[in-house]
């Protein structure tokens, strides 16, 4: 791996750290200028209920977390530009744009990508996707304000964009819907619990972490119809019928991550697993005959757990090559 990616990911790596953390805390302290009361909720999204717009300035590389109004203004030529907008799991992510002053036909170009990519590395990948790759990326070049809203499929999704004359730019707005059944998912935190489930749908879901975590699966349920469970031994872990596999690697395309564990049959009771990797992922293949559901709690690996992994652990395979 480049060394160039590394450092992508590593900043990524921060910026997801960073959103329960300080850069969480000053959004917040910004939006508590409206109603000092924001800062004493249990939950974010019940803090800024019912209150005021949040707006900001969008910075040339950027994470947005919450729902708001963001202007970006060029104060001088910037050409690459990138925001990572990421939701809660249950979310999809809606941008509109309220205005946009580029020169397309001068090499400035706003661009959304359905999902977040660095370096060739997508999230979802493109066998976890419902588009084509190239129909993940709308260009406001090629469709101006004909698509003044956007959806993406998951919580997360991205904005590339150039502006070369200082003073240009454009503001939009993102708002969140709730998603019955997310499908793919990039953790917003290093620990917490998740339930997916694929409801007789032809797909594969991923749940991504990305940090070295301990994982603990709960309770899987495969092959669920009309509540009695089939278990299919012809069907195996190949790729066949439906299964949960556990992955891990540096990167954050799920389809180049390493296999660490195949989930063939149902159970319920705790399995368990610390994964080293830098990126986790739960990923449920679906045939779309039957409800699946895998229910699971991870949590981020201290330091002491890395330098002396024991037990059931992977680590070793997770390491980055020189």
């Amino acid at each position: 791996m480049s060394p160039s990616f590394k450092l992508q990911c590593h900043f990524i790596l921060i910026f997801l750290m960073a959103l329960r953390g300080e850069n969480r805390y000053l959004e917040l302290r910004e939006a508590a200028d409206h109603d000092p009361f924001l800062l004493f909720g249990a939950s974010l999204k019940r803090e800024l209920a019912g209150a005021p717009l949040y707006r900001r300035a969008l910075r040339c590389l950027d994470m947005l977390s919450l729902p708001g109004q963001f202007t970006f203004t060029a104060d001088r030529p910037q050409l690459h530009c990138a925001a990572f907008l990421i939701a809660e799991p249950e979310e999809f992510i809606t941008i509109r744009y309220d205005l946009v002053s580029i020169d397309c036909q001068g090499g400035d170009f706003l661009k959304v990508f359905d999902g977040w990519i660095l370096k060739g590395e997508k999230f979802p990948s493109s066998q976890d996707h419902p588009l084509p790759t190239t129909e993940r990326y709308i260009d406001f070049c090629d469709s101006g304000l004909s698509r003044r809203s956007i959806r993406s499929s998951q919580n997360v999704a991205m904005i590339f964009f150039r502006v070369h004359e200082p003073g240009n730019g454009f503001t939009f707005t993102i708002k969140t819907d709730p998603n019955l059944f997310p499908c793919n998912v990039i953790s917003q935190t290093p620990s917490g619990r998740f339930t997916l489930v694929v409801p007789h749908l032809r797909q594969n879901c991923s749940f991504s972490i990305i940090y070295p975590v301990a994982i603990k699966i709960s309770d899987l349920t495969l092959g669920h119809l009309n509540g009695m469970q089939f278990k299919n031994p012809s069907a195996g872990c190949g790729g066949i019928g439906d299964f949960v596999e556990l992955l891990g690697g540096p990167g954050l395309d799920p389809s180049k991550m390493m296999p660490l564990a195949d989930l063939c049959y149902s159970f319920h009771g705790p399995a368990q697993m610390k994964i080293g990797c830098d990126n986790t992922v739960v990923r449920m293949v679906s045939s779309g005959k039957h409800i699946n559901r895998v229910t699971f709690e991870y949590r981020q690996l201290e330091p002491y757990e890395l330098e002396n992994p024991s037990g059931n652990s992977i680590q070793e395979i997770c390491l980055s090559s020189p």
